[in-house]
């Protein structure tokens, strides 16, 4: 009989006993259980999975990075428009 690597997790309240820091996780085969070692409560995890990543500069694709770009042009002021000139 293999043992299960438990884990707390830390700041986790029991849903029954409301024991706070008293909830390990571990798993069997392909599921995850929860379990309190204060009153013996136990339940499956389910994980959602479709959680989608905030998009940033880090996880932009780069060709989408470079259609976005855009060229400025920088124009060189007047002689005569110019404020701080002086004449």
């Amino acid at each position: 009989m293999t043992k299960e690597k438990k884990r707390f997790i830390a700041g986790a309240i029991c849903p029954r006993c409301k024991a706070f820091d008293r909830i390990v996780m571990y798993r069997v085969g392909e599921t995850d259980y929860r379990e309190c070692v204060e009153c013996g409560f136990r339940d499956e995890m389910h994980f959602r999975s479709g959680v989608r990543e905030v998009q940033t500069r880090v996880n932009t694709p780069r060709e989408q990075v470079l259609s976005e770009t855009q060229v400025v042009r920088l124009l060189e002021p007047d002689g005569d428009d110019d404020p701080g000139q002086k004449g």
